[in-house]
């Protein structure tokens, strides 16, 4: 490439990957910064904040022999100590960059801790964080989201906090199509306060799908952000925490399908297995969309 660099800017590597689908454009779209050494959490929420994607991410040099590389998460507006499909696409991006992982398992560094990735059969699988927050939510939070939902409190089967650094509340109907047919109430919801769906809550819903397809789940993520109402695509932290929460009441088997963004024209495909009692892995596919060179 050719070109003068503007004062204080240079070439960084960069890739921006869909996860958790086989299909490029179907999924969840992350940018990764292969090389930030240098730049500062201004420069990197500031390129957050334009490239406008659910997260960004900026990978680094390890601060702690155990870890492979590190990783820091930034949405719009704020960084994050974890988040699923940042999680993926970032291991994704910096093992096609040419990342040699030190073992079997990728151990990924973020400011949640150590994150231990394994791959089977070219599939990235991290293991879920433990819920912070777990158990039934309290039944005026159950009122609230049922109404910004535009249900009855009836139309809600189980619910529970899946706050693994997200605060995702999590809400259970009876099937996959009342949950594609959710018109959530904008302006009850951002009514709020931060304890439902706030700047900070967050709201997951989900219902098994019927017999006859090669999934278990249809999942939908509602937040608040910038002051809209958004949906999220494909949700890794939340489907995390659901499937702690499905698999530990025994609504959900031990390994199962998730679908999730059909309602925003994506295909997302979310793998859960539980391999033992303590330990939930999430999976998914990542593709390529750009490869290249960005300012920073």
């Amino acid at each position: 490439m050719s070109g003068s660099s503007p004062a204080g800017l240079r070439r960084r590597a960069f890739r921006q990957v869909d996860v958790f689908t086989d299909r490029a454009y179907a999924g969840n779209p992350l940018a990764v910064v292969l090389d930030s050494e240098g730049l500062s959490t201004g420069d990197m929420q500031a390129f957050a904040d334009w490239t406008n994607l659910s997260e960004t991410t900026f990978l680094l040099p390890p601060d702690t022999p155990q870890a492979d590389y590190r990783v820091r998460i930034f949405s719009p507006g704020r960084e994050l100590a974890f988040a699923g499909h940042p999680t993926l696409g970032s291991c994704h991006a910096w093992l096609a960059a040419g990342g040699r992982p030190m073992g079997e398992v990728i151990i990924q560094q973020c400011e949640a801790g150590l994150i231990p990735i394994r791959r089977t059969a070219g599939r990235l699988w991290f293991a879920a964080p433990p819920r912070l927050r777990s158990g039934p939510l309290p039944p005026e939070e159950v009122d609230r989201i049922a109404r910004g939902l535009r249900l009855t409190v009836d139309d809600i089967v189980a619910h529970a906090w899946c706050d693994n650094g997200p605060r995702w509340r999590g809400v259970m109907l009876r099937s996959a199509e009342e949950v594609l047919a959710l018109t959530p109430d904008a302006a009850t919801l951002a009514g709020l306060d931060v304890g439902v769906i706030g700047a900070r809550g967050k709201v997951g819903v989900v219902a098994p799908v019927g017999a006859g397809y090669d999934l278990n789940f249809e999942v939908r993520a509602f937040f608040t952000a910038g002051g809209a109402l958004r949906e999220d695509p494909v949700t890794g932290s939340l489907n995390a925490a659901l499937a702690q929460w499905l698999i530990g009441e025994a609504r959900a088997p031990a390994r199962y399908v998730a679908r999730q963004g059909t309602a925003l024209g994506r295909n997302g495909r979310v793998h859960i297995e539980q391999v033992d009692p303590e330990t939930v892995w999430v999976g998914g596919d990542c593709a390529d969309c750009i490869s290249g060179d960005v300012m920073l």
